[in-house]
């Protein structure tokens, strides 16, 4: 397919998966992550497979969406799916390869989970996936196809989830509120408490609390 084609599909959430079905493939996943930005947690991936008649009103960007309403789709995603899978780098992963090489590691197992396996990728961005499934990177498709929409909503709620977990884990920070954002109150928690065992060591905000190593 030329790239003018691709383009022309963004026009209609379902049009590149519906090129694309036209052309023989199927099981067709959409792939994106939540998470990068923060001074703290995993960074979360997901990878979905909608059938052609999905029916998910409303679903586009997760950013776009109120926790609610994105509580809600998950659970119509979840529902109607072909296939859902889930993929994680955690704190100490990003730190060691950084963000972008741990978003690419938690897409890629997010990959490796779908049962059946995807015959085709859709992906966030701007970077490819290694691996020798057919693929293609969409700037803004969290916003131009049904699939990545759909990725994207559950990476978010599976992160926020973990989040509020981790608050009670790590209680002082107020992961339950900012899923680890950098606001101005988690930055606040950072300076009195030091960091917890899952903030980002190597992210500015953190690291400058770090305790100093001798010799």
């Amino acid at each position: 397919m030329t790239l003018e084609l691709f383009a022309a599909a963004s026009e209609h959430p379902l049009l590149f998966e519906n090129s694309l079905w036209a052309r023989g493939y199927e099981r067709i996943a959409g792939i994106d992550e939540a998470g990068r930005g923060p001074l703290a947690g995993p960074v979360v991936a997901a990878a979905v497979v909608l059938p052609p008649d999905s029916d998910l009103p409303g679903l586009t960007d997760s950013k776009k969406l109120s926790p609610k309403r994105r509580e809600e789709l998950y659970g119509r995603i979840r529902q109607q799916a072909v296939a859902v899978g889930i993929g994680l780098a955690p704190a100490e992963e990003i730190d060691a390869i950084n963000i972008l090489q741990a978003t690419l590691q938690a897409m890629a197992r997010a990959v490796v989970r779908l049962h059946p396996p995807p015959g085709y990728l859709l992906i966030d961005g701007i970077t490819p996936l290694p691996g020798s499934v057919p693929q293609r990177t969409l700037k803004k498709g969290d916003s131009r196809s049904l699939s990545i929409s759909a990725a994207s909503v559950i990476a978010k709620v599976v992160r926020d989830r973990l989040m509020v977990h981790y608050d009670r884990c790590f209680p002082g920070y107020g992961f339950a509120d900012h899923k680890g954002y950098g606001c101005t109150a988690h930055r606040r928690a950072i300076a009195e408490l030091g960091p917890s065992p899952i903030h980002r060591k190597t992210f500015r905000g953190v690291r400058e609390y770090l305790p100093a190593v001798s010799g």
